[in-house]
Formats: C-alpha cells, structure tokens, sequence
C-alpha cells in the first residue's frame, strides 16, 4: 500500500523515508534531481477524487511547509498531483490537517501558480515509486467525515465554525481567519504580473494595527472598502514576518465580507462571493467593532465632502454620479460628475468633441452644477469601465483653480479661476475610485440630497439606474416626452380585461386597454440580443472585455501569410493607425488586407481585412472607413476572428456571425456596385446574427395584471431598429425616453398613460402547459392630449 498510515502523535518518519533527505518545500525546482528527496508538510487542502479515463483515479492536495516561518505563502505551500492507486488511497487514509511525507514523486510547472499564488511546481506521485507517510492528528485538531458521520447525520443547515484570531496573537506561518477596523486602505491596482493588488492595515480591541496585502485576479474579488471605518472579516490569510513586521497576505481560499462601519447602520454583508457563511455570532462581531472603534480616537477625520464645502487646493473624497464622460488621450479621461450640491466656486468648463462624449447633453445654467474630473494614469482603466448613471467614491481629488490646458480640451482664457477637479495618477494616499452599489447608505443619503434640491426637475437615468435624480437634460436630448400606443393590426376582436385574457382558450389574439406597471431588465443593454433566424437561438451581445481578449490572443498568434492567400486576396503591406481616428501618435503599424478586384478598380477604402489588432484599433479603422473585416492567421491563411468576435465593424456598427449554422471562408464579394454586410456576410459563409430587444412587462388594468414579452415587433414599439440602438446613444436615449413616459419611475398608477395594446397568446411547444403573452402590432406615438381611462 503506498499509503502508510502512522500512530496519532507518530513521527512521520517510518519505513521507506529514513534514507531520504527530507528538504523545504522552497527548495524544490524542475532543474534538481530530487530522487533522494522527501518533503514533509501539512495537508492544508484535500480535493476530490475523481475518475480519469487514463489514469483511474485523480486526486489533488496542497501541502504547507510550517518549518520555515520566513518562506512566503508562494513557496511554502505546493500543488500535489496524485494518480492511480495512490490517489484512491490518500483520499481514504489523508484528512486536511494531517502531516505528511512525501517521497518518488516528479517535479513538473504548475499550470496554476499565476492563479492560485502557490509555489512554481507542483508534485506528481505516481506509479511504485511513490510513497505516502502519514501523521494523522489528534482528534482535538481534526474532525474527520468519517466520524461526524459515525456520531450524527449532517444537516444542510449546519454551517462551518470559524475561530478567530485577535490581531495580538498572530504568529508567523499561521493560516487564520481575522476581523478588524479598517484604518488606511488603497484600491486595487495593476500589479507587475497579471494580478491586481490592494493594500488596508486593520486593528481591533488588542489595539495591534496590522498591514495586509491581497493579490487576486479579478477586481471584484478584492474586499470591498468605501471608506476608512468600514468593518472587514477575512478567511484564510497568512501571517508572514517581513523586516520584522506582522503581515497577512491570502492564500488559497481567501475571501472576505466587509460591512458599513456605523453604528447603528445594517449588517449586510459586501462580497462578490456567491455563497458564504454569515451568523448570528458574525452579527455580533461586527456589532461589537463599531462600538468599540466610536468610542476609540483611531480613525482619521473622514475626508469626504461635498462640492458646496470644497475650497481651491484642497484634496478630499467625492461621493458623486457620473454624469457623462469623454476619453481625452491615453492618459486622461474626463468625468462630469454632480453630488446634488452647489459648488461655491466658478466650475470650470472644458469642451471635448461631441462625437467622443457618452452620456447626455446640458444646458448652459445646467453646467454649473456640474464638475469636471481628470482621470489620469492608472485609474483610466478603471474609468473606461463606467456608465453614466453610476455612483462613485473618488479619492484623494485635488481641486485646481486655473486654467488646464490639454490635447483634445479647450477652455475660455476667461475661466483662470475657475476650479476643476484632478484625481492624479498612483496610489499613494488611496488614491483610486470606487463604484458605489445603489443600495449602499452613502448611495441613499446622496440621492436623498438631490431629491431636496430645489428648483430642479426629477429626472430618471437613461441607461442603467432607476429613478436616479439628476440635473434635467437639455430638451434637444433626454427630456422627457409624453407617450402613448395604438395597435396596428386589423383584428376585429373586442376589448377584454386582463383576468378574461387569462380565462380565455390559448392561442388567441386579444386587445387590452391597460397601464405599464414595470418593466424588465431595467438596465436597457441588457435587453439587446443577437437573435439567428435559421437555428432560433438566442445569445446576449458579448461586451468589450471579452471582446478585447480575443483579438489580443489573435494579435499574439498572428503570423506570415502566403502572399496570395487566398488567391482572390492580395497583401497590400502595413498602414499606420491614423492619427485623427487615434487621437494619439501613430505608434504602431498594422496588417491591412485588401480585395484584389477593388484594389484594380481604385476602391482599396470600400473592405479592408485587418490582421493583428487590438479591439480599439478595429474600432478607430472602421470610424474612418466603410468595413473592416478582423482576421487571424491560420496556417498561414486568413481566417475570421472566434465566435464571439464581430466579423464586421461599419462605423459604430458591429456585425456578429452564428457559429452553429455558418461554414466561414474567405471569398470575393458581388459587390453590384454596393457593398454591405449581407453580401460581405455570404462571401464570408457567415450567418448574420440580427439585433433584436427582448422585454419582459408587466400589464395592468382594473382586474388583474399579466406577465408579456417584447421582441418580434420590439423595433416598430418602439419606432428604433436595434442595430441603432446597439450603437448610437441616440436611438437609446429614445427608447428610455419612451419607457420613462409609459412608466414613470417612482410614480402612482394615477399619471401613467392608457395603452391600446394587440396581445397574441401561445405556447413555445407542443409539449408545453404554460401559456405566454406577446405584443404585437402595437407602435407608440406622441398624444397631443392626454387620454384618460375609460369610465
């Protein structure tokens, strides 16, 4: 048996190891020759068994070295692989908590070191060579399935009991889980390798102040800290001594909750964890770190204010909503940003061209509420990744009287005195911004001061957030418009009331005469889908992060073409990124492809395929010309990008292809003097996927309510195509427009109009019992009186 179990509180050292030279787990690498080597350590991770076709059985642990309190977390803890046999046994014999030793195994590269921050290699035990040894602990550190089974079934409600570890009692190579104040904190920030770091330092009723450092790939993954005071509980860090410091840092496993740090205030967890354990002894954890922490003097005096207390020079923390945004350069991005206070100061203006601004318009009394922020640096990403309608934290802005002068602004040389606002590049000082969730208090008590404002209309947002107050739009754009329908069929059917339309025989056609009491999905992106008229299916529209990964993975592996390939096609060399497209120097050269037929007729601008770019720089190339066709290298052919990547860019538009029902190839398109993307789509063997706007709404009337999609005849709804809708802010500011005048946000059923709605019943199949509702034939139109319900 290659497992060999020892005695409870036995040396692990028995027989098939005594030869060996037992070395840290640090000292492993793929250039030594380990033949007469163990490793001992700590089974701090047991994963499942699982069958293998080639192997039988596989089975993966994590071992931690705690013999080396100066190792870090990266190279103390190891990846162990084990197969066959071996991986039966050990997951029969092993529990988490026993210690170990390891012999015959091999050495390869960890194929998860960037993810899971553990050591470079990992072992692989396999095959007759291999050994086992175990320690198993003592019952009072370890707790077995096997005997919480022999004492009492498990229930489902049970949940896990944490310890915790008061700040003064760390002790270097633990693995704990901590509560604490948040005292300093930085955002997340890129770090040198793909991971994304923040820093806090905690302390709690020990007085101990503690620095941690946290590494994860992902941003939502980091805690979630809005301001110095906020409560947070962390599992699984480890204390690691560095220049004689107590520090903690994750490791495998790492979460964490964080909370409001008021007394008084909820206890709602803030996680991006779909599942975690929270319990009445958590609740009064945290009850009792407010209490403690407001009657301490160790907290800094909170940084936030309001634009009607900021004074010229001053740095603080904004709490705001975005109003609209524009990228500059590179380097720079502009936010217009308002708290629902009056600054005290001039703002300054700065104009950015119209075609780059998203987000509404204002008009000239309007602008004074209204603050202009520059992002610089490394917060640009993060800014890039905001809608206007957000709520943000911005910290450590710096007000600037004076004039700015940049590449892309332009401002009056009047205006020297007027205040803008900067939030500079870095991190120091936590320096970074944060997107507030609606449901947060600080959220509340800003939409409740602009509620109070006076002399300004309520106006809800027309993208993302519901009934979000702001200064009212201009009326050229986003003001609102009063709304109603009418039905465009030519069904002689009576009008019935909503609790006969469910009474009625499915498969029918009926008129409603009702109010829109809601609507879904209330953030109006997500009602856009590609939607394949030969398969049926449906998908949503991907977004651009995942877009971009997928043309820096085609840039990566881009290599030589043949000269001709295919024959129709001619390699017509490299193109600069223009600079007006760009907005910046053309630093870098791309791979243009052009027809060889329109290349002889002089109309090299009608198609270009593009190989080797970034998302962005499609983007730029099709802002200036009439179709660009992304492309990869394959065996040194062109071929389309992957699903789900866009096989065309006309301007702002993005066609998308079917991957099931297209068979891709590159040929010559019949152009018949037009070129479009239903003949670039049929030389491609693409099949187009078509925009479409599925909404789900809820209908009213005196009787009852009723649960109805929109989607066939969404575009003649709502008088928009959703091609437009997918690109221009127009076309969405439109349809908010229309939701808002059919559904008011936050009003009584009393001011919402009467729809004259067609309504078809079916059922998707055969086979099914439940009966939906659409509408059809139904467009809206603009009264000019208001209808009143019939008596």
């Amino acid at each position: 048996m290659p497992v060999c179990v020892m005695g409870e509180g036995a040396g692990p050292d028995g027989q098939g190891t005594a030869s060996l030279t037992v070395i840290p787990i640090s000292h492993i690498s793929t250039s030594s020759n380990h033949a007469h080597h163990s490793v001992k350590g700590t089974v701090v991770l047991k994963g499942r068994l699982v069958s293998s076709p080639s192997h039988n059985f596989i089975l993966k642990a994590v071992l931690q070295d705690d013999t080396d309190s100066n190792t870090s977390p990266q190279d103390g803890s190891i990846n162990v692989v084990l197969l066959g046999t071996l991986a039966k046994d050990f997951s029969q014999a092993v529990n988490q908590g026993d210690v170990v030793v390891a012999s015959g195994f091999g050495v390869g590269k960890s194929p998860t070191a960037l993810k899971d921050k553990l050591h470079p290699c990992n072992l692989l035990l396999s095959g007759e060579r291999a050994f086992v040894h175990v320690c198993q602990a003592p019952p009072a550190d370890r707790t077995s399935q096997q005997d919480v089974k022999r004492k009492r079934p498990l229930l489902p409600a049970e949940v896990p009991k944490y310890t915790y570890t008061k700040l003064d009692n760390l002790k270097p190579g633990e693995v704990v889980n901590v509560y604490g104040v948040v005292v300093f904190f930085k955002q997340p920030f890129k770090s040198r390798g793909s991971d994304f770091c923040s820093s806090l330092k905690i302390t709690d009723q020990s007085q101990q102040k503690i620095s941690c450092t946290i590494f994860c790939g992902k941003l939502e993954s980091h805690p979630q800290i809005f301001q110095i005071g906020n409560i947070i509980r962390m599992h699984r860090v480890k204390v690691h001594l560095y220049n004689d410091t107590l520090t903690l840092l994750n490791t495998f496993g790492f979460s964490a909750l964080t909370f409001d740090g008021a007394v008084g205030a909820g206890v709602e967890p803030r996680t991006a964890s779909k599942s975690f354990h929270f319990t009445e002894e958590d609740r009064r954890a945290v009850e009792e770190l407010r209490l403690w922490a407001a009657s301490q003097v160790l907290l800094p005096a909170d940084a936030t204010l309001t634009l009607s207390a900021v004074q010229p020079k001053m740095y603080f923390d904004l709490t705001c909503q975005l109003l609209a945004k524009a990228t500059v350069d590179t380097t720079c991005t502009l936010l217009r940003v308002w708290d629902g206070t009056r600054c005290p100061h001039a703002l300054l203006k700065l104009t950015v061209e119209p075609n780059i601004v998203e987000g509404p318009t204002f008009s000239e009394e309007r602008e004074k509420l209204i603050a202009s922020v520059l992002v610089y640096d490394n917060h640009v990403q993060f800014a890039q990744q905001i809608k206007p309608g957000d709520f943000l934290r911005i910290y450590n802005l710096r007000a600037i009287p004076g004039l700015v002068k940049m590449p892309g602004l332009s401002s009056s040389q009047s205006e020297v005195n007027h205040l803008s606002f900067h939030l500079h590049g870095g991190t120091a000082y936590g320096r970074g911004i944060r997107l507030l969730p609606g449901d947060s208090p600080d959220v509340q008590e800003l939409r409740r001061v602009m509620e109070a404002f006076q002399g300004y209309d309520e106006v809800s947002h027309p993208d993302l957030n519901d009934s979000v107050l702001w200064p009212p739009l201009s009326p050229e754009r986003g003001a609102s418009v009063a709304c109603s329908t009418e039905r465009t069929c030519d069904h002689l059917v009576e009008p019935l009331t909503l609790s006969k339309v469910k009474r009625s025989v499915p498969g029918g056609v009926h008129h409603v005469r009702v109010q829109l009491r809601s609507y879904e999905p209330r953030r109006l992106h997500q009602a856009l889908k590609l939607y394949c008229s030969k398969c049926t299916s449906m998908q949503d529209v991907p977004d651009d992060e995942h877009l971009d990964s997928i043309f820096s993975k085609a840039a990566a592996d881009c290599g030589p073409l043949q000269p001709c390939s295919p024959p129709t096609w001619t390699l017509s060399g490299k193109v600069y990124i223009p600079r007006e497209l760009s907005r910046r120097p053309p630093v870098r050269t791309l791979n243009v492809h052009m027809s060889a037929q329109l290349l002889s007729e002089g109309r090299i601008k009608e198609l270009i395929f593009l190989t080797g770019s970034t998302l962005q720089e499609a983007c730029h190339l099709a802002a200036g010309y009439h179709n660009v066709v992304p492309m990869r290298s394959s065996g040194g052919h062109l071929a389309l990008l992957d699903p789900p990547a866009p096989f065309l860019f006309r301007g702002r538009k993005r066609f998308y292809r079917c991957k099931q029902c297209s068979e891709t190839s590159v040929r010559e398109p019949t152009t018949d003097g037009v070129i479009d993307e239903k003949n670039i789509g049929e030389a491609l063997g693409v099949q187009l996927l078509k925009f479409v706007l599925l909404m789900k709404f809820q209908l009213q009337d005196a009787s009852d309510t009723l649960d109805v999609f929109l989607w066939r005849d969404a575009e003649s709804f709502f008088n928009v195509s959703a091609v437009d809708a997918a690109a221009y802010q127009e076309a969405q500011d439109s349809i908010r427009q229309t939701l808002d005048s059919l559904c008011p946000p936050g009003d009584s059923s009393g001011r919402r109009p009467w729809l004259d709605v067609c309504l078809t019943e079916y059922r998707p199949t055969e086979e099914d019992t439940q009966t939906f509702y659409q509408i059809c034939h139904t467009s809206t139109f603009k009264p000019s009186c208001t209808r009143t319900p019939p008596s």
